[in-house]
């Protein structure tokens, strides 16, 4: 059963040997039926831009995988093949088929990522596209050794420093080193980005596109209608204009209808009346949820890992903060509660801890996948 395979690998690493995906590739690609792949990278809006873009494609008439991480609560919702999750038989039947073609040793090598993302390939052999998303690299993410007819590049910006470098020219080039041959690339906000894409396209001789180049007033009006129809806040618009600009770039015409219902869950999901649920967890994030919900306050449901810079995120949201609510979470790599309360007297934020909902308050749930899975299993209970 791949459950129990998994489940003896770890989620996490302090270090990755960034030789193994590719090396493994090397030995397996013959036996590797490789679609064309539209690969993600970026800081945030991966995901939606990823959802965005497969559901089009899907509704367009082609056979289409999007790959995505982490899950909220069931593994499946990773593997995403033609507008569903896929079933559990099918995972483990590819795990069966992953197992033959691996030796042993590979097999239990691999990293829970590495291993997963072979996983999906398989599945996604007989598609059209697959939209595949990084985890938190580039150049050397386990995605990255596919060959592929795009590179989409959403917003940059300061996360998982311990992997990516310190600064955003770092994070930058590390993540852009994952083009092959073309890329879109979304608006940013640190000039340094662009430098670094200018810098690579004259080293390696690869395209690296504004997301203006494809976008025109006609798009602009049918992103209008989209976002107006699917009720999508300011930051999922430009997700959306990402992945319109890969259908343009692809030279797939496409409709306002070929969206409807593209939003992925987690995303400023409105799961409740008084409820908002969002999996964002950097800085950020932070900043697109503060500018898409300034017009009230909330109760912030929160917790976070302690590598996060939890401070500058609290500070990022306090406008819309009316009290927090600290949501206990299952992973040794959280922050103290006595460090999280400092932090929160520190800034004259009241706080308690989350035991239910009340009717009466409206809820933003924020802080991480770990924080959105525990807050739907202690509300499903």
């Amino acid at each position: 059963m791949l459950e129990t395979f998994l489940n003896n690998k770890p989620l996490f690493y302090d270090e990755i040997d960034y030789t193994r995906m590719p090396r493994v590739y090397e030995k397996i690609k013959n036996r590797l039926k490789i679609p064309k792949i539209i690969h993600l990278i970026g800081t945030n809006g991966k995901g939606t831009t990823g959802r965005f873009l497969a559901t089009a494609l899907h509704n367009l008439s082609f056979n289409v995988g999007h790959y995505t991480s982490p899950h909220i609560l069931e593994f499946n919702e990773r593997i995403w093949l033609n507008a569903s999750c896929v079933s559990t038989d099918i995972l483990n039947s590819a795990h069966q088929e992953l197992l033959d073609i691996l030796c042993k040793e590979d097999a239990d090598a691999l990293s829970y990522f590495e291993y997963t993302t072979f996983l999906a390939m398989l599945i996604y052999k007989d598609t059209d596209y697959i939209v595949l998303e990084a985890g938190l690299g580039g150049e050397h993410d386990a995605t990255a050794v596919f060959p592929k007819v795009l590179t989409l590049v959403t917003p940059i910006d300061i996360d998982h420093e311990a992997f990516l470098g310190s600064t955003i020219k770092a994070i930058a080039t590390t993540k852009l080193k994952a083009v092959q041959k073309n890329a879109i690339i979304a608006v940013q906000k640190h000039k340094e980005v662009y430098d670094v894409a200018l810098e690579l396209e004259e080293e390696y001789g690869v395209s690296i596109k504004d997301l203006n180049t494809y976008i025109k007033e006609n798009d602009r009006k049918k992103t209008h209608l989209i976002a107006e129809n699917n009720k999508l806040v300011p930051y999922l618009v430009q997700n959306l204009q990402l992945a319109i600009s890969a259908l343009k770039f692809l030279n797939i015409e496409y409709k306002v209808e070929d969206f409807n219902s593209a939003k992925l869950y987690g995303r400023l999901t409105q799961i409740s009346e008084n409820i908002l649920l969002d999996v964002g967890h950097n800085t950020l994030a932070a900043k697109a949820i503060v500018n898409s919900l300034k017009e009230f306050k909330y109760t912030l449901v929160y917790n976070s890992y302690k590598d996060k810079n939890y401070k500058e995120i609290l500070t990022i949201l306090k406008p819309i903060i009316h009290d927090v609510e600290i949501i206990s979470i299952d992973d040794k790599r959280r922050v103290s509660v006595e460090i999280l309360q400092k932090v929160l007297d520190d800034m004259n934020i009241k706080h308690s801890h989350f035991k239910n909902i009340n009717k009466n308050k409206k809820y933003l749930i924020f802080g991480s996948f770990s924080v959105a899975e525990a807050f739907l299993k202690g509300i499903s209970e």
